[in-house]
């Protein structure tokens, strides 16, 4: 098995990056092998997830996979569009459209593979209730996890959006009530478990939450609903080699049930695997 970790600074705005293609000389060089599948994931979970599937299943099922980690979210869908990858693993439909549509990129998902569901996190109370009137809350600041975010603070009763609104055209004034006049941070959502120490919650994408080593459960104080949910993370891939067989091997070990259990015992509910039908 072959881990490769690309760090990349995740300053970036999407046209910037997409233009530049500045995700890495590093991981054109780790694309080697005419045969190996290069996948771009970030590290945990979809890094540790790949690792498994490399080292248990790739094997026996002849697929030959390039593991390269990024440190952000927007690194690993330019290095796929540029051909530096064949796939990658680490986000959701809705913000890969949202990032094709802002970048003139034609990526595809293949498959939905996991659902971590989002949680609010606070380092200086135990309970929503507890949040006092004024207090500031850090949101993630690309615009499909924000308004995410939003949807789980009203799922918690905590604001109530303007109706209609929605992710292609909110903005922090559609927060139609506010009852305990929160405050809004907008952080890079790598970040984000660094601001717990300035604010009073933040909401943290679930791959930075346990990089972080924050305990789903036990840390957070309001979950997101898993039932419905939309935001299942997916296996992407160029739309020119969507139907790769490497690919499609690869959806196969994923969503195979040996997977599933990696994921079930690993991640103890903050991590809901999908698996085939």
């Amino acid at each position: 098995m072959r881990r490769t970790a690309i760090a990349v600074p995740a300053t970036a705005v999407l046209l910037a990056v997409a233009a530049c293609g500045a995700p890495s000389e590093n991981a054109s060089e780790a694309a080697s092998g005419e045969d190996t599948l290069v996948v771009g994931a970030t590290a945990v979970p979809a890094g540790d997830i790949l690792e498994f599937v490399d080292a248990e299943l790739a094997a026996g099922a002849g697929l030959d996979l390039e593991i390269v980690e990024f440190s952000d979210y927007i690194a690993p869908n330019a290095a796929l569009d540029e051909g530096q990858l064949d796939a990658n693993l680490y986000q959701h439909a809705p913000f890969l459209d949202e990032f094709n549509e802002g970048n003139g990129t034609d990526l595809v998902s293949v498959q939905e593979i996991y659902l971590p569901p989002l949680g609010l996190y606070s380092n200086k109370v135990d309970a929503v209730e507890d949040l006092q009137d004024g207090a500031e809350v850090a949101l993630p600041n690309d615009p499909t996890n924000e308004f995410r975010a939003l949807l789980l603070l009203e799922e918690g009763g905590l604001i109530t959006l303007a109706e209609g609104v929605d992710e292609a055209t909110f903005s922090l004034s559609d927060i139609e009530e506010n009852p305990k006049d929160l405050e809004f941070r907008e952080v890079e959502a790598a970040q984000l478990p660094r601001s717990l120490d300035d604010v009073d919650a933040a909401i943290v994408n679930n791959n930075y939450a346990q990089e972080a080593g924050l305990d789903f459960e036990e840390d957070s104080i309001l979950l997101e609903q898993v039932e419905g949910n939309p935001y299942v993370n997916v296996l992407a891939a160029r739309a020119d080699n969507a139907d790769d067989p490497r690919v499609a091997t690869l959806v196969e070990l994923l969503t195979s049930q040996e997977t599933a259990a990696f994921i079930e015992e690993e991640y103890a509910g903050s991590v809901i695997p999908v698996t085939a039908g």
